[in-house]
């Protein structure tokens, strides 16, 4: 099973939570390598408005591999590494700063 490491930028395989299709969309890796095969994720989206407080768009998106600005959305998830397509980069360390930040507000840890 492929390991992912924090601030990795993948895409992933979501799928609706009637189980009955997916999509796939892009997500950043938040949990350190874990001999388990599963992976915490936070996900993107390119739906740049009406931001909720901890989300924000990546300074540096497209050295981070997407194609479109993006923004870091309140959801903390648990996904089988099966479910990942592929690696598209990385975030930078002003990004990945960003999102340790929103994800300890988010879980009351700041």
């Amino acid at each position: 099973m492929p390991s992912f490491s924090k601030n990795e930028v993948i895409l992933v395989r979501y799928p609706f939570s009637d189980l009955t299709a997916a999509k796939v969309r892009p997500a950043i890796v938040v949990g350190a390598p874990h001999p388990s095969a599963d992976c915490f994720i936070v996900p993107l989206t390119s739906r740049v408005e009406g931001l909720l407080a901890g989300e924000f768009v990546l300074t540096d998106w497209h050295a981070a591999g997407l194609n479109l600005p993006s923004a870091v959305k309140r959801g903390l998830y648990t996904i089988h590494g099966s479910l990942v397509l592929k690696s598209v980069g990385r975030l930078s360390a002003r990004d990945g700063d960003r999102v340790e930040l929103s994800l300890r507000s988010w879980l009351g840890l700041a």
